[in-house]
């Protein structure tokens, strides 16, 4: 809990590839038998500054510190309590963070481009930090389970803030979506197998697979490392490419070709270590043509004519024509991290977001080229169905954030004195950088 949103933004961060400054390590704190380093706390720091926070820099690296710190205290007691965490759940997690930084960055492959890594490695590299998390928000949230708050303490909490400390609502909007994909023709289709087929012939007569990877293939994360994923389990790739890639048992075996959501493949097996393998693959993506495109924008355009005519409703229409993942929310688009319905700039694509910059709550857009979560053209309409301009709260239009604000308010009592009653028994250690610290939420200078 501590500060939220420094919370909040601490989870979102592990995402940031930390390119500002290179930061020689060394050991900041030790929580039980738990480290905290320099650059754990330097690259919070970075994250949180880019977001506009204004904060003095030694307060700021201070309250980053006592989160860290806060943190690894719900993890062991995550351990001591043998909580467990499902791999589903981890990969839920995963997938869902990583689709909010695939929508900032506007495709998958600009994601992998960023890191400089197959999207199968960035999920190897962040799995164990994601359990972590979630280990820990467990713990949190058992501490915190019973409390609750009624209307007159939330009318009491709200009354009691003085004018100027008021919360501030952040704007956001909530939209319904009509989704037409373009398909990709049977002609690509056989075009990039035709393809993929002729590199296969080539590396079964003795050319290397590495090579022809670095030539040909579309996986930016892969291709420069010769095609390697590096060593991941069944659970890290698409089932389509696991069922085949798991059977591979000789190097010099070269697979038949495989069809996932991402294009066609071809794999190759390197290396077993017990329940990991890895592999080379190579990628190719058959592009949608100008002709599919203009089948779907004629197919959205005739939706939209039926909408415009009162032919035929916005729900209805979703539950009809649209293929996007939104159709089974019957058009609502959710928000891939708070699970909610509320959105910003960062959660949906540019296209998108420049659309709504333009609407009205209420309104109906004409359809649009847009890109779905994997950065694929698709075209769309969307519906506003809420547009909230930031503004300082009040109990009429904003008791939900107001009750929380209130429920949060005390639960962070609860914390803090769950956090005191921890370090009771044990042990930190805080190097003397940052012994002029005044922490908010603990006396972890005591130990």
């Amino acid at each position: 809990m501590l500060k939220k949103t420094i919370l909040i933004l601490s989870i979102l961060s592990i995402f940031v590839n930390i390119q500002a400054q290179e930061v020689i390590d060394k050991v900041i704190a030790v929580v039980g038998n738990e480290i905290i380093l320099k650059s754990d706390i330097e690259n919070q720091y970075i994250q949180i500054r880019s977001q506009g926070y204004e904060l003095e820099t030694e307060d700021l690296k201070c309250d980053i510190l006592e989160e860290l710190m806060f943190q690894k205290l719900l993890y062991l007691q995550s351990i001591s309590d043998s909580v467990e965490i499902t791999s589903k759940e981890v990969d839920t997690e995963l997938d869902r963070r990583l689709s909010v930084f695939i929508n900032q960055l506007g495709s998958e492959k600009k994601l992998e481009e960023f890191y400089n890594k197959s999207l199968v490695e960035i999920k190897s590299d962040f799995r164990s930090i994601i359990k972590e998390q979630l280990l820990t928000q467990k713990v949190q949230a058992g501490l915190t389970a019973e409390v609750k708050v009624t209307p007159s303490e939330v009318k009491d909490f709200f009354e009691n803030i003085p004018i100027d400390s008021l919360p501030v609502v952040e704007p956001f909007f909530e939209l319904s979506e009509i989704v037409i994909t373009p398909e990709i023709s049977e002609e690509q289709k056989n075009e990039v197998k035709s393809k993929l087929n002729d590199i296969r012939d080539r590396v079964l007569n003795g050319e290397s697979f590495a090579t022809m990877a670095i030539l040909y293939s579309e996986d930016p994360g892969s291709a420069t490392k010769g095609g390697e994923l590096g060593f991941v389990g069944r659970n890290d790739l698409v089932p389509e490419f696991a069922s085949v890639a798991f059977n591979l048992t000789s190097p010099v075996e070269v697979s038949r070709i495989i069809e996932t959501e991402f294009g066609f493949h071809i794999v190759q097996f390197i290396e077993k270590k017990g329940n990991l393998m890895n592999f080379r693959h190579i990628l190719l993506t058959p592009k949608i043509g100008v002709e599919e495109l203009e089948v779907a924008e004629a197919k959205i355009n005739e939706v939209y004519q039926m909408i415009q005519n009162d032919s035929l409703s916005f729900d209805k229409a979703v539950e009809e024509y649209s293929d996007g993942d939104s159709k089974f929310n019957q058009g609502k688009v959710m928000n891939p991290y708070y699970g909610n319905a509320k959105l910003s700039n960062d959660f949906v694509d540019p296209y998108t977001a420049q659309k709504v910059a333009t609407m009205k709550q209420g309104d109906i857009s004409k359809a649009f080229l847009a890109a779905n979560t994997r950065g694929g053209k698709v075209m769309k309409i969307v519906r506003l169905d809420v547009k909230v301009e930031k503004h300082v709260a009040n109990l009429k239009d904003d008791y939900q954030e107001i009750q929380q604000f209130a429920l949060d308010q005390a639960k962070q009592e609860i914390i803090e004195k769950w956090i005191n009653t921890k370090l009771e028994s044990t042990y930190v250690n805080i190097d003397e950088s940052y012994s002029n610290c005044n922490f908010k939420f603990g006396n972890w200078k005591n130990k």
